[in-house]
């Protein structure tokens, strides 16, 4: 059955990758919305119960806060399917979340007395942008970020590996000074560590301020309520930041710098698969194979790095959908239009392909093997790198035009070790220049590669 509804499924989401984003489903899909809300809701009858200057709406005892908070806590598929059926005759989703959430209240005669304070003085966005802050902060904290903390770890732990390998280097795609291979793969994680820290600290923003964000209602019917310092300690309670100053609308702009933050992360990781892929082709590194895994359809002899294609490809998508979230959600006619609600609900999907790319780059790491032997004969096929140490040293010792010297003896040249070597006797080089640099060969020019390498994030 599971089967059947992966081959229907529209979205590769729900689909194929199924499997691959079960941690994300109960969170940002429709079901976690609804949860959220609910728990939203619940959360504000708690507060609006236990303030003093709402005598009107009576304050409850423990077991009875406890089963209020239950509603949400304990949401579960039945309770989904209870809210969709109000929906279908409210057509409205928030709505349907105030009746339901009513209808629980009605099992106990004290609570049922209380029930209409559900959604008090609240716009539906209150409600929604509050439990799209949840969804994203559940989303980065329990999923997100743990996805990259794995990578992160894997190329660390990679680049300590192989930090004293050396390697050749390309710059325009021309052999240059060389590094190592740890050191090179350090780059992407330190790359990648700097963006995790920056998407782990970014505030999580909600409003609760009424119908167009000036307390309206609330200051209307209880004037002497400090209800800015009430909402502020409310979405703290729930885990957000308040923004004291909306519309009626949370303005989006706290989604527009994660998701602009998380596009770089992925785009860094993007430029990474790129990268490997062109490693894998030259034969610097070489895949496990897989007992009974098929390559190519029609070469035998291949196997592929799809994984590191298929990470690129949902890495795209990904940023894609991030990318147009970012641009849009900061927009909104007046005190607000709808045009945010349908763009909010592909939040999950592109939260998803996210997870399906960094599993992706996962198992293509978990396969690779590093040919040391290419690596090395790679390197030591380029002697004309060294020109660059050699002029530095003659820089070092005073000689003149050490750049344009070098630059006719090596450019467009076949440099070998022993042209290398007579190299450094037709510069006529100063005794002591010639020693330090007559020993030097292409593996031993590496700097302080292995260091960097090595050196704690």
């Amino acid at each position: 059955m599971q089967s059947e509804q992966n081959s229907l499924s529209i979205s590769s989401v729900d689909g194929r990758y199924r499997s691959k984003t079960e941690s994300l489903a109960p969170i940002a899909s429709e079901f976690g919305l609804m949860k959220y809300r609910i728990q939203v809701e619940c959360e504000w009858l708690l507060t609006l119960c236990a303030t003093s200057g709402i005598p009107e709406c009576p304050s409850i005892d423990k077991a009875k806060q406890q089963f209020i908070r239950s509603i949400g806590e304990h949401f579960d598929i039945a309770a989904a399917t209870a809210v969709k059926e109000f929906e279908q005759t409210t057509n409205h989703d928030v709505k349907a979340v105030e009746y339901y959430i009513k209808t629980r209240l009605q099992e106990d005669v004290e609570l049922d007395n209380i029930k209409e304070w559900v959604h008090f003085a609240c716009t539906s966005e209150d409600i929604n942008n509050a439990a799209y802050g949840l969804m994203v902060k559940a989303s980065r904290d329990t999923v997100l970020l743990p996805g990259l903390d794995q990578i992160i770890t894997e190329l660390d732990q990679l680049a300590q590996t192989h930090a004293q390998l050396p390697m050749l280097s390309r710059t325009h795609g021309q052999d240059a000074s060389p590094t190592t291979l740890g050191k090179e793969i350090k780059n992407v994680a330190a790359r990648l560590q700097r963006q995790r820290t920056q998407l782990a600290e970014i505030e999580i923003l909600g409003k609760f301020n009424g119908a167009v964000g000036n307390y309206n209602a609330h200051a209307y019917t209880y004037p002497e309520v400090d209800w800015p310092e009430l909402s502020a300690s409310f979405l703290e309670r729930i885990g957000l930041t308040q923004n004291p100053w909306t519309t009626q609308i949370e303005p989006h702009d706290y989604l527009a710098e994660l998701f602009h933050c998380l596009m770089r992360a992925n785009q860094i990781l993007l430029d990474f698969d790129r990268d490997m892929w062109s490693y894998i082709s030259i034969d610097y590194f070489t895949q496990r194979k897989v007992e009974g895994e098929t390559g190519s359809s029609t070469m035998p002899h291949k196997v592929n790095p799809i994984d590191f294609e298929n990470s690129e490809g949902n890495l795209g998508i990904a940023n894609a959908l991030l990318e147009h979230m970012a641009s849009k959600l900061q927009v909104s006619r007046w005190q607000r239009d709808l045009s945010d609600s349908t763009v909010l609900r592909n939040i999950g999907s592109a939260f998803a392909h996210c997870i399906i790319a960094y599993q992706a780059t996962l198992k293509g790491l978990s396969r690779l093997e590093v040919n040391a032997e290419t690596i090395t004969a790679d390197l030591n096929a380029s002697w004309a790198i060294l020109a660059e140490a050699v002029q530095t040293v003659m820089r070092k010792h005073g000689m003149d035009e050490p750049y344009e010297r070098l630059k006719t003896a090596t450019r467009g040249q076949q440099v070998t070790e022993s042209s290398y070597q007579q190299l450094l006797i037709d510069l006529d080089l100063p005794k002591a220049a010639y020693a330090e640099l007559k020993t030097l060969t292409p593996a031993g020019y590496v700097g302080l590669a292995p260091t960097l390498a090595t050196k704690t994030l």
